[in-house]
């Protein structure tokens, strides 16, 4: 994926395909950090462009809180 440098506006037809090819890569498993680092974008943009695309954003993860006894 091509770096869209920080600050770059990113409107219309470009958004539209920036979204679509975010969205295939974050359904094939890339977390949203990966793809901020692979753009050279922020997390809040790579978020962003996702819900727009209609994205349902995967939980956080890591372990689950267990009750002690």
């Amino acid at each position: 994926m091509a770096e869209l440098g920080k600050g770059r506006r990113v409107t219309g037809t470009e958004r539209d395909k920036l979204g679509a090819d975010l969205k295939k890569k974050y359904a094939q498993g890339a977390s949203i950090r990966e793809l901020a680092a692979s753009t050279g974008r922020s997390y809040g943009f790579i978020h962003r462009v996702l819900s727009e695309s209609g994205v349902a954003l995967r939980g956080r993860g890591g372990a689950t809180r267990t009750k002690k006894a």
